[in-house]
Parts: C-alpha cells; structure tokens; sequence
C-alpha cells in the first residue's frame, strides 16, 4: 500500500464529486462551496488544479460533502460503490440545497 497514492486518490475523488455536484446542478459552483464552508478560494483552486501545488487538504471537506451533500463515504474514500448515498440521487439532494443552485438577486 502507498500512503501517498492512497491520499491523492480520495483528494482525486473529492474533487470529482465537486464537479459532478455541479454538473447535476447541486452546487451552483466552486464559488458556492468554497462561501458555504469558509474555505480560501484561491487555495482551494489551486489544490483542484494540482493537488500538490501547497495547501493542506482538510478531512473536514470530505465531510461536507458526506453530511450535506449525501455523497457515499464508501465512493469517497475507495472509489468503491455507488456515489450517492443509499436512498439519495441528484435531485432529492438538490431539493436540500436549493440556495446553493439558485443565482443571486
């Protein structure tokens, strides 16, 4: 087992649920994320084009997406397994986050 690999490949993975979350329409954007939980944008940016690129990747952003967003912990950290959690999809989820879909008055 490499440690290194191992990580890159759950922060690989947390980054393509940012994606998908907004490519389903549950996250308006980065933008939205990053503003929610008080995150540095421009660290989070440059963390998401180079994972090594500086930066500390916070466990507590796996979370986020665990708790709020019902992305599968199982998917998240193995790759393994559906990506929603059991009972959830794109649009039960999208229903809880309406304010992170809708545009700015």
């Amino acid at each position: 087992m490499n440690m290194t690999n191992d990580n890159a490949a759950v922060v690989s993975r947390f980054f393509a649920a940012i994606d998908r979350l907004i490519a389903d329409g549950v996250l308006r954007g980065l933008k939205t994320f990053t503003d929610k939980y008080g995150i540095n944008r421009w660290n989070f940016q440059s963390m998401r084009k180079d994972h090594a690129a500086g930066g500390t990747f916070q466990p507590s952003w796996l979370s986020y997406l665990v708790t709020d967003f019902k992305v599968s912990p199982l998917w998240l950290l193995t790759g393994e397994g559906d990506f929603w959690m059991a009972g959830f999809s794109a649009e039960m989820v999208r229903k809880l986050h309406i304010n992170c879909t809708e545009k700015a008055a």
